[in-house]
């Protein structure tokens, strides 16, 4: 077995879109960046050195419907996970974002723009080895009936259970290899969903002021109402997988071990990555190696120095 090596974009990636629950439009740009640089934000419109947010379990200060970060200066970027999850499937540990307002853009609320957009960019790999998060100990967080757990485990399983009141979704469960199946055709194309009872409300608050049929599957007291139907016959619990692989990529690192969520959210999640940090024997960082990962996504160009992209990109 050999290492594998880190990975970032081979050239930058350009877009624009919407934030769910801003509603403001952002301009976004993917940049590679250089090994140990980690997922790391740049608020464009807020000048000097508090522009820049890394991602990380400490840094999460808000899971109300997103996951959020936010650094020491208190400037935030919210809804990071579908983009997370992207990242954890292709295997990107390093990458620059940048962005021009405190929220990243919707797209259609699933993961799968950001797979293309990263995709389109390419992957490089990096004169550096991988370094990949092991689960040793069981961890498990509580709220209620509300469960999220992680256990050791020589792979990347996730696990969910769901159950809603709700003719449309009810119990459901699905688990998923994440080195060994298709992220892409299995759980990117999976939405974020909501209910129409709850709209107005959130609105009141600054949630979901971006929402739309076109970012959203959005419930009735019975039905789904996006004309389109759902794109999985299971979407619901497909979408809370997602979520789960994305903010467990919370560190920028690959989880080894096994993910158990039984109707859990950002919130929970979130409290398990802290959890888990916080006690250092349940842990350990260590070298990703290719028996781990079996993933073809795209291939590598493989560079000869750390990176041709210096820290802060001039392309940005």
């Amino acid at each position: 077995m050999s290492s594998l090596p880190q990975r970032t974009l081979r050239k930058a990636v350009h877009f624009t879109g919407y934030g769910l629950h801003s509603g403001q439009p952002v301009k976004v740009t993917f940049a590679p960046a250089p090994a140990n640089w980690g997922v790391r934000f740049h608020r464009q419109d807020i000048a000097g050195e508090p522009a820049w947010i890394s991602a990380g379990a400490a840094q999460v200060a808000d899971t109300r419907l997103c996951t959020q970060i936010v650094n020491e200066a208190g400037v935030a970027v919210a809804t990071i996970e579908h983009l997370m999850a992207a990242l954890h499937a292709l295997g990107i540990d390093n990458l620059t974002i940048a962005l021009d307002a405190p929220e990243m853009p919707a797209m259609d609320g699933s993961a799968a723009p950001f797979l293309s957009l990263l995709q389109s960019g390419g992957l490089e790999a990096l004169a550096a080895p991988r370094r990949a998060l092991k689960v040793l100990e069981v961890i498990e967080v509580s709220d209620g009936d509300r469960k999220a757990a992680l256990y050791p485990y020589d792979g990347a399983l996730f696990e969910f259970s769901i159950d809603f009141d709700h003719p449309a979704i009810g119990q459901d469960s699905l688990s998923f290899d994440l080195l060994r199946e298709d992220f892409a055709q299995a759980l990117s194309r999976a939405r974020t969903f909501g209910f129409l009872s709850q709209l107005e409300a959130l609105r009141q608050t600054g949630r979901a002021r971006g929402g739309a049929f076109d970012n959203a599957v959005v419930l009735d007291a019975r039905r789904v109402l996006n004309p389109e139907g759902l794109r999985y016959a299971d979407e619901f619990v497909r979408h809370k997988l997602l979520d789960a692989i994305g903010d467990t990529y919370i560190e920028g690192l690959p989880l080894i071990g096994h993910y158990v969520g039984h109707k859990a959210g950002h919130a929970l999640t979130s409290a398990l990555m802290q959890t888990l940090l916080s006690r250092p024997s349940a842990w350990k960082i260590t070298e990703a190696l290719d028996a781990l990962d079996s993933r073809q996504a795209l291939p590598l160009r493989h560079s000869a120095a750390e990176s041709t992209t210096k820290a802060r990109a001039a392309t940005l």
